[in-house]
């Protein structure tokens, strides 16, 4: 008579990544909640136009209409801060989407498969994984030109072997578990066990690192736009802001430049300590 092993009460996503209530990370959560916020809720909090240009206040400092001042072009900071928050999430959002599903695609192939199949799929991750992500994205910027797309697709190809990697190897230890060969025997496809009860026991780890990868993102869309090939030059983005500040920090206006800056050093700072924290509490759980 055989003996088949239940496969352990799956959890929902949200629950097994529920964290303690550390200062630090609170703080991060509830500031990546007001810069989702604003992002989402951008055409109704900007005060004026993005690219509505007054001439006459080029470079004038914070005042009521403008609490921020106003840029080298005369558009006020504030607004294209709040507007351009919501093209500078989307952007790694895109990236973070592609390579996580791409990469849980091709790491759990590898790593429930085996064989051939994973040794040419690590071996074609690897490939990737030397080449350098932002360059690959300036590459492909400077052939099909100025745009989201573009540097999306390329760097979320860039960020896929990290995500590969990661499920692979989390893909071969939950295999090796003894509910794997329980459903076997019950007549499951290797198929429906993967789909059904691998990926979702993989999938706080993955969003945890997916959280990360966000933050790294948005500094490789922000570094390409301050380099002007990111967004086009009238599209409000905070990488775009800073390269349009550079001229009036030279002229002792710095302002227009820092506050991206400083929103983009927040944001990455805020995702990352939330990501670390979710992984944290993930690996602490499963032990």
């Amino acid at each position: 008579m055989t003996t088949t092993t239940a496969a352990p009460p799956r959890r929902p996503v949200l629950a097994r990544i529920r964290t303690t209530s550390s200062p630090l990370y609170l703080l991060c959560l509830g500031l990546v909640t007001v810069i989702v916020l604003v992002a989402l809720l951008a055409p109704w909090l900007a005060p004026h136009p993005p690219n509505a240009v007054d001439l006459g206040n080029a470079l004038a400092g914070p005042s009521g209409d403008h609490p921020f001042g106003v840029d080298a072009s005369g558009r006020d900071t504030l607004s294209r801060l709040v507007i351009g928050a919501r093209t500078s999430l989307l952007g790694p959002l895109g990236v973070v989407v592609f390579s996580t599903v791409a990469g849980v695609a091709v790491g759990a192939t590898a790593g429930w498969r085996g064989g051939w199949l994973d040794s040419l799929l690590s071996r074609s991750s690897e490939l990737v994984f030397a080449f350098p992500g932002l360059l690959l994205a300036i590459l492909i910027v400077s052939i099909y030109g100025d745009g989201l797309t573009a540097p999306v697709v390329a760097l979320g190809v860039a960020y896929l072997p990290y995500v590969s990697r990661l499920t692979r190897s989390l893909v071969l230890a939950e295999r090796e578990r003894l509910y794997i060969e329980a459903y076997r025997v019950q007549g499951h496809s290797s198929l429906q066990i993967c789909l059904r009860h691998v990926i979702p026991n993989i999938a706080p780890v993955v969003l945890a690192q997916s959280t990360i990868n966000f933050g790294y993102a948005l500094i490789d869309l922000a570094g390409l736009s301050f380099l002007g090939l990111g967004v086009p030059p009238l599209t409000p983005d905070w990488g775009r802001m800073v390269f349009d500040g550079e001229s009036a920090i030279q002229s002792g206006y710095p302002l227009s430049a820092i506050l991206p800056c400083v929103a983009i050093v927040l944001t990455v700072v805020a995702f990352n300590v939330v990501g670390e924290h979710w992984a944290d509490q993930v690996a602490r759980r499963d032990r």
